[in-house]
């Protein structure tokens, strides 16, 4: 049986030093943060395999590298088809503002725009988000705050213009 204990002083003890290493190989700090919370999710995950191992260490490393591959092979797919495709169209009469809210959530992190995704436009509670996702439901609690907290800024500009009337148009006749 896992024990919090020895997957919270192995993280401690790993982390910063990982992400050290996964920011210098992928260039990008926010990124390497992000791929190494995946990476030590996994291991939690499997703790009870993991901590067995001779370098527990080296596997998280291991994974956090497969999930940055796994992220740039998308980055280049989706760059590829784009070329070959060319910019979607848009859609006729998208609601103004489901475009606002789309357009909001890419600004917050991707794992806060899952779970405001799914809490808000798919209904799921936070327990089935934490099941669905693989991380605990204060973990999932903390998504949905923070990307609130972020979200907020950017909607409620969008409100207040959407509230502002209209300019007045000179008619010259």
């Amino acid at each position: 049986m896992r024990d919090p204990r020895d997957f919270d002083s192995f993280y401690l003890g790993t982390a910063p030093r990982v992400t050290s290493q996964v920011y210098a190989m992928v260039g990008n700090r926010a990124d390497a943060e992000d791929i190494v919370q995946e990476a030590y999710a996994r291991a939690w995950q499997y703790w009870d395999k993991v901590s067995g191992y001779d370098s527990p260490e080296a596997w998280v490393r291991t994974i956090a590298f497969r999930i940055a591959v796994s992220t740039w092979r998308k980055a280049i797919n989706r760059f590829t088809a784009h070329r070959r495709h060319g910019a979607p169209e848009s859609l006729p009469g998208a609601d103004p503002n489901y475009v606002a809210i789309v357009a909001a959530l890419r600004l917050i992190t991707p794992e806060q725009r899952r779970a405001v995704v799914l809490f808000h436009l798919v209904g799921l509670s936070v327990a089935e988000i934490a099941a669905e996702t693989g991380v605990a439901v204060g973990t999932v609690r903390a998504r949905l705050t923070r990307g609130r907290q972020a979200l907020a800024p950017h909607l409620s500009e969008y409100a207040a213009e959407l509230s502002a009337p209209e300019p007045e148009v000179a008619h010259h006749g």
